[in-house]
């Protein structure tokens, strides 16, 4: 990524970099301190900025963190699959109607993913 005529980088879109340490601790399969992650995204993020997106990704709860030494070591809370339910849940924890929403999802699944929530839905958890 080329910098601007100052020597920074250019801004990104909001969550773009914390999708990027998400990603970088999804493939690394244990957790990792804020200089690994660092390390593995290429030197392009100063530490502290590192330090600063993991400890809000923790806080907002996508992420945990155990004592490593003089730092911690961070995990995702799941998998992309875990995360996207998650952002599907959000959406509908946000709106008042929630009927009316799964409704029009039910609406819009193509026959063969209505086939598979059917199924799901009759061997789910606790069935």
């Amino acid at each position: 990524m080329a910098a601007d005529g100052r020597g920074r980088l250019p801004r990104r879109a909001n969550g773009e970099r914390g999708a990027e340490v998400l990603a970088v601790l999804q493939q690394a399969g244990e957790p990792l301190i804020p200089s690994k992650v660092a390390e593995r995204i290429g030197g392009e993020l100063a530490y502290s900025t590192v330090v600063t997106i993991l400890t809000r990704m923790y806080a907002k709860g996508l992420l945990t963190r155990t004592p490593r030494g003089r730092a911690f070591a961070y995990a995702p809370v799941t998998d992309e699959d875990g995360f996207a339910a998650r952002r599907m849940r959000g959406v509908l924890d946000e709106r008042p109607d929630r009927e009316a929403v799964l409704s029009r999802f039910v609406d819009e699944l193509t026959s063969t993913d209505e086939e598979l929530l059917r199924q799901l839905l009759d061997t789910g958890p606790g069935r």
